[in-house]
């Protein structure tokens, strides 16, 4: 090799430094985890099953699809990054940035998407109708915990919905 005067340069074949240990505190290659939303769609509501790796998470309700209507529609289709996000009504929730003509969506409690979502996700136990529910609380307490536990690994949360199989 030669240095950029052209002289010849001597490098060591051997060195006495160890190799560098790996860093297991470094995130760069971070886990990517994905949730799968399988969404039915109806006039009165769209209902979904959220699950992780094949098991059944809980159930989810949220507006009609009325084309991405801001407060009247469901989000679309698509992968989402999901976001730790802290609002004053809902304190501390699961955020869904980078919606196409959206902003502050989340998934938050709720039982009645009609009544209580504009344009949000709702996890429920059980579903009882189109767009709705039970038990919200208790269903996104169970999301929460695996969500956040994942996050606190230093992983990342992907959110894939699409329409269900029939």
């Amino acid at each position: 090799m030669f240095n950029h005067k052209g002289s010849a340069l001597c490098l060591p074949l051997f060195s006495n430094r160890s190799p560098a240990a790996p860093n297991l505190n470094d995130h760069s290659m971070k886990t990517r985890h994905i949730l799968v939303l399988n969404r039915t769609y109806g006039e009165q509501g769209t209902n979904g099953q959220l699950s992780y790796q094949g098991q059944h998470i809980c159930y989810t309700i949220e507006l009609p699809d009325r084309n991405n209507i801001r407060r009247l529609s469901c989000i679309p289709e698509s992968n989402y990054r999901l976001q730790k996000r802290v609002y004053t009504k809902h304190g501390e929730q699961i955020g869904i940035p980078n919606v196409l003509h959206r902003e502050a969506i989340l998934i938050h409690p709720a039982n009645n998407a009609m009544k209580e979502l504009m344009g949000c996700i709702a996890p429920v136990t059980t579903l009882t109708g189109q767009g709705t529910g039970t038990n919200s609380r208790a269903a996104l307490a169970k999301l929460k915990a695996l969500v956040y536990g994942l996050w606190q690994r230093g992983d990342e949360v992907f959110l894939l919905i699409k329409r269900a199989e029939d």
